[in-house]
């Protein structure tokens, strides 16, 4: 890749431009999932596979290929990961059929290694005082992405048809992928090894046989057979795959890195923020189309609730965008703790407050601060705790957490909405509030968790032990 010329703004560009792509491809596809199955003639428990195949292969794309960016070059992993969001795109666009959909949408899953090799990116090609912001400026661009879909995907679909949810990311893609070609570096960090294979087939079983039964929770129950199968196939995979791991030469995810206090804590907290999140994106818009007739909601159109959730995502970009430059001021850990603050104030709003569009418009900005101002210090406080070579992989796999948490959350909170429905099908009015408070006591979990992770002199301290106990296991 000789002749490449760039800088650390249009790098930062690039890799902004790549994430919000992959980011915007789950929630343009929610809203309107009635009707792809509608035009398609399918089922409702067929078309709900739209989502589950897309975030099967991101969970399981995402870490595997974090470690093979880490290996041959992120720069190389980026343009393969762009290529398949680009062709699964393509093949969405097309489809004639919900089974060719379907498989466009497991090629499109593979692009979730954009997440760990763009923060892998950054820590490699900026200086070392502008990588927080920079990690703080893409982790809003993530955030932001997320929701963004739920905002574009009504216009977009009144405008045009549901195929232009997936013609407009290839196009934005394939451009993309060309100025990456262009412009991003290559990796000057790269770990030679090779891909342990079992290990990559035990987190894949794993990952699978859980988000399965958790995104059809509401179908099959919690207590059918098929979900409880799956979920102890979960456990027994799990495990082996950190025995594999513990016993193999060249680990697909360090298990010693994850013990990090810096680290695992951050996990933890990574994973009740993805169930906060996804909730949040996924049921408050539920609330607000219903129609007022149930005693609750206001029977807004997929774009009138969309637009609803744009107070989240400005004051999430907002904070997002500050979280570096303030971080010598307020640090990381004292954002996640502030964000984390922010999210449980938000949740008690929603249940106590929510008769009027601009209550919940309110609540939503609320939320936005606080998951912009978390998501950037998470990502901050892993990137910073782990060693160069082990960026994409450590990071991929915090982003898998919080789509796990996130998996979970939805099947905890749609359970709890749908417990008790009225006559007419529509969920109860209590059902919606108890699910906000239950999501209050999240946010409270996640803030007393949040104060469990390491300051930065502590990790610091970590980070030296960890550096030497690796340095004597490489000289024995």
């Amino acid at each position: 890749m000789a002749g490449k010329t760039s800088s650390p703004r249009l790098t930062f560009v690039v890799l902004s431009a790549a994430a919000a792509s992959f980011a915007m491809l789950q929630s343009l596809v929610s809203p309107v999932l009635p009707t792809i199955q509608h035009d398609l003639h399918t089922t409702q428990s067929t078309v709900t596979w739209v989502l589950t195949a897309w975030l099967l292969s991101a969970s399981v794309a995402t870490p595997l290929l974090g470690r093979v960016g880490d290996m041959i070059g992120k720069e190389r992993t980026l343009l393969v990961a762009l290529g398949a969001i680009a062709a699964g795109s393509l093949v969405a666009a097309l489809a004639p059929n919900i089974g060719v959909l379907i498989a466009g949408r497991v090629m499109q899953g593979l692009g979730g290694a954009v997440f760990p090799l763009s923060f892998g990116i950054i820590r490699d090609e900026f200086p070392p005082e502008r990588v927080p912001s920079a990690v703080g400026g893409l982790s809003a661009v993530l955030a932001v992405g997320g929701g963004l879909g739920t905002v574009l995907a009504g216009p977009i679909v009144q405008a045009l048809n549901w195929r232009w949810l997936f013609w407009i990311p290839m196009f934005v893609v394939t451009g993309t992928a060309a100025l990456a070609h262009r412009y991003v570096p290559a990796s000057p960090v790269r770990t030679p090894g090779r891909v342990d294979w079992l290990a990559a087939a035990l987190l894949s079983t794993w990952l699978v046989a859980l988000l399965i039964p958790l995104s059809n929770t509401s179908s099959w129950g919690w207590g059918s057979a098929r979900v409880i199968t799956l979920l102890a196939v979960a456990v027994l995979a799990f495990a082996a795959w950190i025995a594999v791991e513990l016993r193999s030469r060249d680990p697909l995810v360090d298990m010693r890195m994850m013990r990090l206090p810096a680290v695992w804590t951050t996990n933890v907290v990574a994973l009740l923020f993805g169930a906060g999140m996804f909730s949040v994106v996924a049921f408050v818009p539920i609330f607000l189309q219903t129609p007022p007739v149930a005693g609750y909601g206001f029977g807004s159109s997929v774009t009138e609730a969309g637009l609803l959730t744009l107070p989240m995502l400005v004051t999430m970009a907002l904070a997002g965008y500050l979280s570096g430059p303030i971080a010598p001021f307020v640090g990381v850990k004292a954002q996640l703790v502030w964000g984390s603050a922010f999210c449980l104030v938000a949740a008690a709003g929603f249940a106590a407050y929510h008769d009027r569009p601009w209550q919940i418009a309110v609540a939503e900005g609320v939320v936005g601060i606080g998951l912009g101002l978390a998501y950037s210090a998470m990502t901050s406080l892993i990137v910073q705790n782990v060693p160069a070579h082990q960026t994409g992989i450590a990071s991929g796999m915090n982003a898998n957490i919080r789509t796990i948490g996130g998996s979970i959350g939805a099947a905890v909170i749609g359970s709890v909405i749908i417990a008790h429905p009225r006559p007419d099908g529509l969920p109860q009015a209590s059902g919606f509030t108890s699910a906000f408070l239950l999501l209050a006591v999240i946010a409270a979990v996640t803030l007393a968790l949040a104060l469990m992770v390491p300051s930065a002199r502590r990790a610091a301290a970590h980070r030296t032990a960890r550096d030497e106990m690796l340095s004597e296991a490489s000289a024995r």
